[in-house]
This record gives structure tokens, sequence and C-alpha cells, in this order.
């Protein structure tokens, strides 16, 4: 509803298309605004592959670095709107080329939409661009990650190393501000496939072009955090599959892996296995405390949506402003012209 209370500007895109091959034909920059203009007004699925190209176009030109925020939002919720969620995805993985960085409000509706259709490997490939992006700030974001990252191990996927490492760095990305059995159970997870793909596959594998840690030793941060939860007196634990997953590795990979054995005994000895698993976890985690996440998200939303028509109506005066002075001129030029002859 706070989105579709903007105020409407109404174009005809095929006059905005042509405007802006002319502009760029010309060797001259497209405004944003007139990008944001283009998004804003698309009505079917055509519209949104010819919104991608002067997306595309756009990230290309000298105005680049110009793409607004809500030009991003948009482009998100109208790929939603007329069925190209994949769309979406696939600029936001190529945003080097596009320029779509979003914010977390707009990251969360891409998350969501894959979650309600329970596809949780799309889902996680959203939540990699978040970890990339490094942008966990809203707890909202964290939680709906949490969720889509727990329930798409749950299916046991049958992943690549590029996979391992993607999944890995999500898992330990997001769970590094959480305390709870929740965000250490994910840093468990996360440090041991990331050392798997480590140990096979050597430390450069797992840290380029990854906001990743590029000292070895990645399963041993993974013993780090169990001796953590291990020795401490709060009510932290870890989930019965994240040290499920350790052990299985540091077997594979240490032999007989006696140090994880002791530590793992002494963990079940003390109560700090969870019985549930991390899958089960997550969907409480999203029940208890989503909606209350999601109250301060939305007052944050409102005011964002504000700032972002104030900004969009001074641009909309500024280029004004300089029409009619582009017209000044000419009517001067021409004057000019005029009395010479």
């Amino acid at each position: 509803k706070v989105w579709e209370s903007r105020e409407k500007d109404p174009q005809n895109l095929a006059l905005l298309a042509n405007l802006m091959d002319r502009t760029y034909d010309r060797n001259l920059p497209v405004s944003s605004l007139t990008v944001s203009r283009f998004v804003d007004n698309i009505t079917s699925t055509e519209e949104v592959d010819q919104a991608e190209y002067y997306l595309y176009k756009f990230r290309h030109s000298p105005n680049c670095w110009y793409l607004r925020d809500w030009t991003i939002h948009s482009w998100v919720r109208q790929c939603l709107k007329y069925g190209q969620r994949e769309k979406a995805l696939h600029t936001l993985q190529n945003k080097v080329q596009y320029g779509i960085f979003p914010d977390g409000f707009t990251f969360n509706l891409l998350i969501d939409s894959y979650i309600k259709d329970k596809d949780y490997k799309s889902a996680c490939a959203v939540v990699e661009e978040v970890m990339l992006q490094e942008a966990f700030d809203l707890r909202s974001t964290q939680i709906l990650s949490f969720y889509a990252l727990g329930h798409y191990l749950a299916t046991k996927p049958t992943l690549a190393v590029s996979g391992e490492r993607a999944l890995g760095a999500s898992l330990l990305i997001c769970g590094l501000t959480d305390r709870s059995t929740i965000g250490l159970s994910a840093q468990v997870i996360g440090n041991t496939l990331l050392g798997k793909v480590e140990m096979q596959n050597g430390i450069h594998a797992v840290f380029k072009a990854m906001p990743l840690h590029w000292a070895h030793g990645y399963l041993d941060r993974a013993l780090a955090v169990m001796e953590e939860v291990s020795a401490g007196t709060g009510d932290a634990a870890l989930t019965k599959d994240a040290v499920r997953t350790t052990h299985s590795s540091n077997k594979q990979d240490y032999g007989s892996a006696n140090g994880f054995v002791e530590l793992r005994s002494h963990l079940e000895s003390s109560g700090k296995v969870e019985a549930s698993s991390f899958q089960t976890l997550v969907s409480t985690l999203a029940q208890k405390e989503l909606s209350a996440a999601e109250g301060p998200d939305l007052e944050r939303y409102q005011e964002q949506v504000q700032g972002w028509e104030a900004e969009r109506a001074q641009l909309i005066q500024r280029e004004r402003e300089m029409r009619e002075k582009a017209e000044q001129e000419k009517r001067e030029r021409l004057a000019v012209s005029a009395a010479a002859q």
C-alpha cells in the first residue's frame, strides 16, 4: 500500500525508449530519472525485458553511479508483479553489469517470494547475494536467510565446490552476529563446509571474491566454535546436524579425529547438543520473531519511500528548470540570428 500510494508519473514507454536510444546514439548520458520512469511504468512481461536492456545500457554509461535506490526497488517489485522473478535474480547475480545492489527490505521481498513457493535453492541464491553484499543488517533479513538456508540444507543437496563455498559462506556470515544456538550452529556448519573446500581445493578456492578471511584453518574454526559452546555457561548449544556435519568432515580430512570425538562427548554430556534439527529451529524462529522484526522495517520503509519521493520531486524540478533554461537559450540564439540577418 505504501508503494502503490506514491504519486504516479504516467509515461509512454515507446517514447521513453526512443528518447534513450537517440540520446545514446549521440553519445550523451541518459538521466537516472528517465530510467526510473521507464521501470516505474512497466505494465507487461515484454516491458520487463526492455527495462533489463536499458538498465544494462545505463550501467555502462557515464551516469552509471546515479542509478537510484528506488529504481532498484521498483525493478524487483515489477519483476515479481509480472512473473519475471528469475529476471530479478539474474540481474542481482550479475550486479556489476546491471548496477542492482538492493537494500535489506528489497532483498526480503525476493527471498520471501521464493520461500512462499518452497523454492529454497533459489531463495539461497538470493541469500548468497546478501552475503556478498554483507547486507544482513536487518534482523528480518537474517531470519528469512536462516529459514531459507535451514530448509535448503534439509533437502541434503548434492553440491559442487562452488555450491559448498556459497552455502558455507552464507551460513557463516549470516550467523556471525548471532550468539544463539541457531547462529552458532550456522557458524559451525558454514566453517565446516568452507573447511572441506579448503582441504580439497586450497585456501584460494575459499576466499577468492568472497568476504572471507584468507588464513588457513576453517575446520579448526568450526572446532573453535564447538569449544566455545562446550565451555560456555549460557543456554547456547549446537544442533545435532551441526555436530554431525563437523564429525563427517573431520573424519574425512583428519582421519580418526580424536580431538573432535572428545569435544562431541563433552558437548553431549553437558547437554549442549540440541535435539531439534537446524531446520526445526529456524522454522520456530521465523514463527516467533519474524512479525516483530518486520514492524520496525515497515516504519523505516515508510520513511524511506517518503525520502525517495522527495528526492524524485527534486530531480523532476531540476529537469524542468534545465529544460526551461535550454529553451530560453535557444530563443536567445534564434533572436540573435534573426537580428544578424
